[in-house]
């Protein structure tokens, strides 16, 4: 943030990844900056070398040829071969490098510097307000060009809320809008905060069932609802975005109560309206890599014509609707 001097006030954020060049995330072309930690852990996350704040390290076993020059580097034993009584157990077909999820990545990166085939990679890295400022500021041309800007996103921003509302503040001083995705789910004095420098919010309404959205999300909905009503009863700009998933949010039942609580926002000009997220499985193999379980066997996605068909269901509530193809 700036201090009267001009300087910035520096902290610190733990960031898992920067997207530039995004069309998906708010106006224009964007660069989308993914803050580590979420509050939620839904069944259908795509991202979930964000949940946690912690360091992890991600593995692609089948690139690995177990040379063992990461055992050798890691401060923390993280890396290892499995024993003979182990490979028994897991009923492995050979001794290759595995890793020890009970112990603490530090962050180092001195396994992913030595590795050869690029098998292993480090999520997280720490940043400084002026850190992200100059990769954002990269891109300075195409938010003019377009109307873009930069979008905060995650896991969950809102889980590092004083680093957001610092950078928020530099990018809005700087003239590039400003927008943030977020669940929703945070205090409401914390929000408010972020939203002084919030030109958009990105707003998910995941299911408007609160017992539901518990069971899918491992939390209630009750705060995510008063919040949202709260935002835009309060002026900020608001577009909100529902994931379709096939047998868990998207029966004409359920979608007809989300509208129809919406529909009370029809008259505020600073609602934008609904972005409809189809279900997709990009990252899946995320979860291999982390050695976490996907918990979604079936298939929840939907056919063109499906999409189109609720596209018009929404619509026939009056509101201003986008589907968003990835």
């Amino acid at each position: 943030m700036s201090t009267e001097s001009g300087s910035i006030l520096e902290r610190k954020a733990r960031i898992f990844n920067v997207q530039k060049y995004s069309i998906y995330d708010g106006p224009g072309i964007r660069t989308l900056i993914f803050f580590k930690g979420c509050p939620l852990r839904c069944k259908w996350c795509s991202n979930p070398e964000g949940l946690v704040r912690n360091y992890q390290v991600m593995y692609k076993e089948d690139l690995c040829v177990d040379c063992g020059n990461c055992l050798s580097v890691c401060p923390v034993h993280i890396h290892y071969f499995p024993d003979q009584e182990e490979q028994q157990q897991r009923d492995l077909t050979r001794s290759s490098h595995k890793v020890n999820r009970s112990l603490d990545c530090i962050g180092c990166r001195k396994c992913e510097t030595v590795c050869p085939k690029q098998a292993i990679s480090i999520v997280g890295s720490d940043k400084t307000i002026t850190d992200v400022l100059e990769i954002i500021q990269q891109d300075t041309l195409f938010y003019l060009s377009s109307g873009g800007g930069v979008t905060l996103g995650g896991g969950e921003v809102t889980a590092q809320p004083e680093f957001a509302v610092n950078l928020l503040t530099e990018c809005q001083r700087l003239g590039i809008h400003t927008a943030i995705e977020t669940s929703g789910y945070v205090k409401l004095d914390s929000l408010l905060r972020i939203a002084q420098f919030t030109d958009l919010f990105l707003y998910d309404i995941k299911h408007i069932d609160p017992e539901r959205h518990y069971e899918l999300t491992g939390v209630p909905n009750e705060r995510i609802l008063d919040n949202l009503t709260e935002l835009i009863r309060r002026g900020f700009a608001v577009k909100v975005r529902m994931p379709l998933l096939r047998g868990l949010n998207a029966s004409q039942d359920t979608l007809g109560r989300t509208l129809e609580f919406l529909q009370t926002f029809k008259g505020y000009k600073n609602f934008q309206g609904i972005d409809l997220l189809p279900y997709h499985k990009l990252g899946i193999n995320k979860y291999k890599q982390l050695d976490m379980k996907y918990p979604i066997e079936e298939d929840l996605s939907f056919r063109e014509d499906e999409l189109d068909k609720i596209e018009e269901f929404v619509k026939g509530y009056n509101l201003a609707v986008k589907v968003i193809k990835h």
